[in-house]
C-alpha cells in the first residue's frame, strides 16, 4: 500500500507489500489499450480531454495553468496553437475530477497525480486509489484493499482501470490527432448517427 499523503505513509514515502491484481476492467497480460485507439501515439485536443474526462474547458484550462495537470504532447505557446494531451493525461483528468468531487485536499491530489505520472503506463491499470477524505492511498492488491477498509481509513475507491476503460471508450468516439502525421482523425459519434435519422424522420 502506498501513502500519497502526507505523514502516514510507513516505510518511507511509497512503501509497497502483497502480490500485484490483475488488472481491473483489463484481460491479464494486456495493459495497453487493445485497438491503440488510445495509444501513446494519438494526441487529443482541450475539447476532447474534457468530453473523455467529464470536466468543464475553465476546470482544463485552470488545471493546467497551475501545473496540476500539464498536456504532455504539447502545451499551448502563443496564439493559435491547441493544448494536446495524451491518453493517460485524460485517465489522470478523470481520476482528479473524482478526486476533487469526493473532497480530497487539492495538496493531495497534486501529490497523487504526481505518483501516477511516475508509474509505467502498463501499471496503472493495477492500481486502486483509496482515500479517507484526507489522505490518497496506492493498493496494488485485494488485500491492500480489504486491509484498508478494515483499519476504517477507506471511505471511496477508484479503480483505475475502470477509468481507463471508460476514457478508452469515450476516446474512440472522439477526435483525435496523430503524433506523427498530424492528422486529425474524425470519428462518428453513434449520436451523430441518430440525430441524422431523426432529421430526416421529420
Amino acid at each position: 500500500m502506498t501513502s500519497t499523503g502526507e505523514g502516514k505513509a510507513t516505510n518511507g514515502p511509497f512503501p509497497f507489500h502483497g502480490a500485484p491484481a490483475q488488472p481491473v476492467g483489463a484481460p491479464a497480460g494486456s495493459p495497453e489499450p487493445s485497438d491503440g485507439t488510445a495509444g501513446e501515439r494519438l494526441g487529443y485536443r482541450g475539447p476532447t480531454a474534457c468530453a473523455a474526462a467529464g470536466i468543464t474547458y475553465r476546470q482544463l484550462d485552470y488545471w493546467a495553468r497551475t501545473g496540476l495537470v500539464e498536456p504532455s504532447v504539447r502545451a499551448a505557446c502563443g496564439s493559435g496553437t491547441q493544448r494536446l494531451y495524451s491518453f493517460r493525461d485524460v485517465v489522470v483528468l478523470k481520476i482528479v475530477k473524482r478526486l476533487l468531487d469526493t473532497g480530497v485536499s487539492l495538496q493531495n491530489i497534486r501529490t497523487a497525480v504526481q505518483h501516477l505520472r511516475s508509474r509505467e503506463l502498463c501499471d496503472l491499470t493495477q492500481m486502486t486509489l483509496m482515500s479517507d477524505g484526507a489522505t490518497v492511498y496506492e493498493c496494488t492488491s485485494p488485500d491492500e484493499v480489504v486491509d484498508l477498509l478494515q483499519g476504517g481509513q477507506g471511505v471511496f475507491g477508484i479503480a483505475v482501470g475502470v477509468v481507463w476503460r471508460d476514457v478508452e471508450g469515450a476516446l474512440s468516439q472522439l477526435h483525435a490527432e496523430r503524433l506523427d502525421t498530424g492528422e486529425t482523425l474524425v470519428r462518428e459519434h453513434p449520436g451523430d448517427e441518430l440525430a441524422r435519422r431523426r432529421n430526416r424522420a421529420g
